[in-house]
């Protein structure tokens, strides 16, 4: 299942520049970013944000702090990041933090249901960006899995929602396989290589070195699963309310950074330059891949949107495993007001 456009130069990413021409390519994007948008008026308060924890996280968040678009948009922020979806919701509804902009979001519509104060506010990560492992040489495709069990995290929880609409796609019932409850998708797949499960999902950035690690991609969620939203970004009504001024500028920095990871030729060494400073030497070939991939399948929404389909859809997901009780209408689940004005921010109609 290995997609040969995947396979990685290394010499094409080192040849790209490093050090002294990459911090080039970086004051030319941030010139750039001041002459076609301007300089907007420093706003007086501060946006907080709060991400999970993961890798891929980690890197866009140092990433748009390098080419310093909170700057060119006049926004302040602080960032802090959790582990799990009920911390995201919590800082949120608690006025702590502002807006969410890199997180599944399917948990985010029951707690709507049941009262929350929450929008999602825009589009991201709208392509999963992982494959479906597995080290068991028996299982060959998804229909193999019957009988067998599948590293993911709890019941419900995103992971698991990908594999159940996977499973179905392929005509496998759900119940005819073991859900083991592992956590994120980096522990998911160190059991897989273990042995510990037959297969479990994981991020992309392992996606060329399955032969290193024992592996095979039997799936890959992006291609199988294309209606299903990966991510999105999701506020408070009270600082929609308060500070959408700058929740609009927050929104137009991110989304010129996913444009320019998907279009910009100074995108591979500005992402590993990221890369390297928050994760380390170590496993560059990883960080390669997740770029990689972003360019090759423009994983992000260039526009910022979700659809009341791709909505419709998660609904319904969480409607069938029991998290949410009725579907909610579009307009009490999303205002993407603040996306369309990002989106003008960004080029340059505000």
């Amino acid at each position: 299942m290995k997609d040969a456009a995947f396979v990685l130069s290394r010499r094409r990413i080192l040849q790209l520049g490093a050090g002294g021409s990459l911090a080039m390519a970086l004051g030319a994007e941030r010139a750039f970013a001041q002459g076609s948008v301007g300089a907007p008026a420093k706003l007086s308060y501060p946006v907080n944000i709060v991400n999970t924890g993961s890798n891929a996280t980690l890197v866009l968040q140092k990433l748009v702090e390098n080419l310093g678009y909170f700057r060119d948009f006049g926004v302040e922020t602080a960032t802090i990041n959790v582990q799990d979806g009920s911390k995201l919701i919590g800082s949120l509804l608690s006025g702590e933090n502002d807006i969410c902009m890199l997180s599944g979001f399917s948990q985010v519509l029951p707690a709507i249901e049941k009262g929350a104060q929450l929008k999602l506010v825009a589009g991201a990560n709208i392509l999963i960006a992982q494959a479906l492992y597995t080290s068991n040489p028996h299982i060959k495709s998804v229909e193999d899995l019957r009988g067998k069990t599948i590293g993911t995290g709890a019941i419900g929880a995103l992971l698991h929602q990908m594999v159940v609409a996977l499973l179905r796609k392929h005509g496998v019932d759900p119940s005819e396989v073991q859900f083991v409850n592992i956590g994120s998708s980096g522990a998911v797949f160190k059991s897989v290589v273990a042995g510990r499960v037959d297969a479990g999902p994981a991020m992309t950035d392992v996606y060329d070195q399955q032969e290193k690690y024992g592996v095979r991609a039997i799936a890959d969620f992006w291609s199988e699963l294309p209606e299903y939203p990966y991510q999105g970004s999701y506020a408070g009504q009270q600082a929609i309310d308060e500070k959408r001024d700058g929740l609009v500028r927050v929104l137009a920095a991110y989304g010129k950074m996913y444009r320019f990871m998907m279009d910009d030729p100074r995108a591979e060494p500005a992402f590993m330059d990221a890369y390297r400073s928050v994760i380390g030497m170590g496993e560059e070939d990883q960080g390669e891949m997740m770029i990689r991939f972003t360019r090759e399948k423009k994983t992000y929404a260039r526009d910022l949107m979700l659809t009341p389909a791709q909505i419709d859809y998660m609904e319904n997901l969480n409607l069938e495993f029991g998290i949410q009780k009725t579907k909610l209408p579009f307009d009490k689940v999303a205002d993407l007001s603040l996306a369309k004005d990002a989106v003008a921010l960004i080029e340059g109609r505000a």
